[in-house]
């Protein structure tokens, strides 16, 4: 059979939404585009797989059966795809790494810049990545390790702490609480938050709302739904609601944002910035030299264990 990896997503998308116009704008593609690619994969394979009514499309069974082979194919493909490039890297003595918030040599030049300078040979790109998504293994697949604030625990990920930092409030420069100096979270708890797109990991998001001292997501949120850093700069640019996070975060963006300010919360509990890296990943060896070179920066000698995802 001749079916295109294509085929597989188009059908998986369109199982997954139940309806065809909406699948088609996922897909950025026409719908008669996308009816057309369902029913040459339906011939191909000599099986229907979806019935098509007025409210939607239903999968048949024997669509049903069909749909997580289909599923275990993309991933298998995605699975060779990534590890191809990282292959690729380590063939050139090079690593990707990811990143949100400032970029890694700016915010960690004494775990990279200390890395390239004992390692000359190997070269280090950085790429700004979304928020975190779950699961935490398939967020951070595409690059061989990222840099951030701790992401929900992965069994398949591995994370070592670098760095503890204190949280900042980022507010608008008129607000009440502006002029202070340092801020108690106990006068932030009922203001209005920055709130985050579903896809993002909800822990992830709450920590820069203060929902880990709240016990639960604040009352008030704004309507932006954020899920990369630029869109989360153009909210606070919005001035329209506030948010917490990193230090090291917060003095930048009050250089780069005009009327915001940072503040200290003097008795939040600490952001950890981390690195992380995919468990048992040796595609790159460059990977576990970070790793190591990590470990003996910051004094550890025992190798991090993943924890249980939730």
């Amino acid at each position: 059979m001749a079916f295109k990896r294509g085929q597989l997503h188009y059908f998986v998308t369109v199982a997954e939404d139940g309806q065809m116009t909406r699948a088609a704008r996922k897909l950025n593609l026409a719908q008669p585009a996308l009816s057309r690619a369902i029913s040459q994969l339906e011939s191909e394979l000599g099986i229907q797989l979806l019935d098509r009514h007025a409210r939607g499309v239903t999968v048949t069974p024997a669509g049903e059966m069909f749909l997580p082979k289909a599923r275990a194919a993309l991933a298998a493909y995605a699975d060779v795809s990534l590890t191809a490039r990282s292959l690729a890297r380590a063939a050139q003595g090079s690593l990707e790494v990811g990143f949100i918030g400032p970029p890694p040599r700016l915010n960690a030049p004494e775990l990279f810049d200390a890395f390239l300078d004992a390692h000359p040979h190997a070269s280090v790109s950085f790429r700004e990545m979304p928020f975190p998504r779950r699961p935490t293994a398939s967020w951070v697949e595409e690059v061989d390790a990222a840099f951030c604030l701790t992401p929900i625990a992965d069994p398949g990920v591995l994370m070592l702490s670098i760095r503890a930092e204190r949280r900042a409030a980022v507010m608008p420069a008129d607000h009440p609480l502006a002029g202070r100096e340092e801020l108690r979270v106990a006068e932030l708890l009922d203001e209005t938050f920055i709130s985050y797109h579903p896809d993002v990991q909800p822990q992830w998001a709450g920590f820069h709302s203060l929902d880990d001292h709240r016990g639960g997501p604040p009352g008030k949120l704004s309507a932006h739904r954020v899920s990369t850093p630029a869109e989360m700069l153009a909210a606070m640019a919005a001035r329209r609601a506030i948010t917490t996070v990193p230090a090291s975060d917060a003095a930048i963006v009050e250089q780069v944002l005009r009327g915001i300010v940072a503040i200290p919360v003097c008795d939040a509990a600490p952001a950890m910035l981390s690195l992380l890296w995919r468990k048992g990943d040796s595609s790159n060896p460059l990977v576990g030299q970070l790793a190591a070179f990590a470990r003996g920066l910051i004094g550890d000698a025992d190798e991090p264990q993943p924890r249980n995802g939730e």
